[in-house]
């Protein structure tokens, strides 16, 4: 067995591991550890994460969940592109990378996601909606905000849709980092994790 870059079972990947691209945003390892809690993934979960970015969700979910399947939604195709590389670098072999415009490319879905993750894209309201009409019975629906306004707009949206079981978190994580001949902790920038299910 080759030398993997994280041999172990647990998530939490070292940012700094992850392959990055100037201006790509990329979901820091405390904040991917509650969202991946709010996924409440099981084994063969199929996962559509949408905004995938750096790719650092489908890389950690596919590692967890080598039976499942991870759609990665990226309209960009050089960001696509990186996702694709990170999953080489982790060797994950179960992310399929999809170059496009949420809610517009999820027609050509082969597979229906029982998990959601929506990282980025607008409007948000409209990719809630289209992703809803996507999921089963015990469907979860995970959102991250990093504003007011996005948090205002994701909760009348499951509002609006009837989501059960919704809860909202705010991440305040400080981190130690060494600065000059000190360490000090150095803050994480909030954010907003909203989930709900879909019940009849």
């Amino acid at each position: 067995m080759p030398d993997l870059l994280w041999p172990y079972i647990t998530p939490g990947i070292p940012d700094e591991l992850f392959e990055r691209l100037p201006g790509i945003p990329l979901s820091k390892r405390e904040i991917r550890l509650l969202l991946i809690a709010q996924l409440r993934l099981r084994p063969d979960s199929v996962l559509l994460d949408i905004g995938a970015g750096t790719g650092t969700i489908p890389v950690e979910v596919g590692l967890l969940c080598p039976q499942g399947q991870i759609i990665a939604v990226e309209r960009d195709e050089e960001v696509a592109n990186l996702i694709r590389r990170n999953c080489d670098r982790f060797d994950v072999q179960n992310v399929q990378v999809i170059e496009g415009s949420a809610p517009d490319c999820l027609s050509a879905l082969k597979e229906v996601p029982d998990r959601v993750c929506i990282e980025g894209g607008r409007p948000i309201q409209e990719i809630l909606q289209a992703v809803w009409d996507y999921l089963p019975e015990s469907g979860r629906v995970v959102a991250t905000a990093a504003n007011l306004e996005s948090l205002y707009s994701i909760s009348q949206s499951l509002a609006q849709l009837h989501a059960r079981n919704i809860e909202v978190v705010q991440s305040a994580v400080n981190r130690l980092e060494t600065r000059g001949f000190s360490q000090t902790f150095a803050a994480v920038d909030p954010m907003f994790i909203l989930s709900g299910e879909k019940l009849e």
